[in-house]
């Protein structure tokens, strides 16, 4: 009798049980389709600030690659933006052998920004931008690094484009800063013309590329002037959207955790 009862039991629990355990499964699963590559802002490392948004999102189980970038503390600019990309596309190809099926391309500060350029010029699901900022375009950084602009010019047309130099960078906080690099490298960065030139990116996005648009409402001021105009120079994509949250400029990834969820879910499909 009692072995009955048992059996009985199991036919009565395992279809709620099993009915209950999908929703975890599925989450996991689905969670596990979608792939991010992070990337830092200037100066920066994926230890510091981008690793804020990297951790939840790896607890939740989705795919990340948070990398570490040529504008790192550490790497001082040492290769052209050509060869940056490639970086990223390896990382992108990485996450799709582990089995994502939908990859975002996320960065913050300069990090925003070069998402935001390798979104026009690569297959990708989205773009999340999140305070992006440092376009070489801008007057200050004319005024600033101009003059390592031309003598980059001059080094590459006398043939010694390859020959690490001292050249500055620019930041807000810090002012400008010597860096090491070769003039072909500082060149692909900071030509005004160039891939950083902000509004040049924003407007050369694919209408088929759905970026979301960070601007934390305690982010630096210049960044907050030109706020509307970037997001009105996107083009129309019924899922771009431009996300405010309370925050300041460092502060933003943490605080557009829900957000960078929700929205990259929705266009995965998966909730």
């Amino acid at each position: 009798m009692a072995s009955i009862f048992y059996r009985l039991l199991v036919v009565l629990i395992f279809p709620i049980v099993s009915a209950l355990m999908p929703l975890n499964a599925i989450a996991e699963t689905n969670n596990s389709k979608i792939g991010f590559v992070l990337m830092h802002g200037k100066g920066g490392t994926p230890l510091k600030y981008i690793s804020d948004l990297a951790s939840p999102l790896e607890q939740q189980g989705f795919l990340v690659a948070n990398l570490e970038m040529p504008w790192s503390g550490r790497r001082d600019y040492d290769v052209t933006v050509q060869v940056a990309e490639s970086e990223v596309e390896a990382a992108l190809s990485s996450l799709r052998s582990k089995g994502a099926q939908k990859v975002f391309v996320a960065g913050l500060s300069q990090g925003g920004l070069f998402a935001l350029y390798f979104g026009t010029k690569h297959a990708i699901d989205g773009v999340i931008a999140i305070a992006p900022g440092g376009s070489v375009s801008s007057p200050i950084f004319r005024e600033k690094l101009g003059e390592s602009v031309e003598l980059a010019r001059k080094l590459v047309a006398e043939s010694e484009g390859d020959e690490k130099t001292r050249l500055l960078d620019f930041e807000g906080a810090k002012g400008t800063y010597p860096i090491i690099t070769t003039p072909k490298a500082y060149l692909s960065w900071f030509d005004p013309d160039g891939a950083m030139n902000q509004l040049k990116a924003v407007q050369s996005m694919s209408p088929t590329t759905p970026v979301l648009f960070i601007v934390p409402t305690n982010d630096y001021p210049g960044l907050l002037k030109v706020k509307q105009q970037m997001f009105d120079a996107l083009p129309k994509n019924p899922r771009t959207k431009l996300y405010e949250p309370d925050s300041s400029h460092l502060g933003a990834p943490p605080a557009s955790i829900k957000e960078i969820i929700d929205w990259t879910s929705a266009i995965a499909n998966v909730r």
